[in-house]
């Protein structure tokens, strides 16, 4: 966000090369996935939010590379799938 209380997609990849990384945990990475596959279903809403969640986890994970802001731009995709009615239109 910049001072005037604007944000944009470049002040956002200014704000993630001066935040501190986040440190591993695979005790969270392994909860976060677990209550993933746990909420996974039929429905395209558990099917969603498993996928966020799952998401969500490579933040903790050591053999991933991925920033809070990759993960945002991961999810407002899914959601925008979803709201498509999926991948396929």
């Amino acid at each position: 966000m910049t001072t005037d209380g604007n944000s944009d997609a470049a002040d956002g990849a200014k704000e993630s090369d001066s935040s501190p990384p986040l440190d591993a945990d695979s005790e969270r990475v392994a909860q976060l996935r677990a209550v993933a596959d746990d909420i996974r279903g039929d429905t395209s809403e558990s099917k969603q939010l498993a996928n966020i969640l799952y998401r969500t986890s490579d933040l903790y994970d050591p053999d991933e590379e991925t920033t809070p802001e990759e993960i945002v731009r991961n999810v407002k995709f899914i959601l925008e799938v979803t709201e498509r009615g999926g991948l396929d239109r």
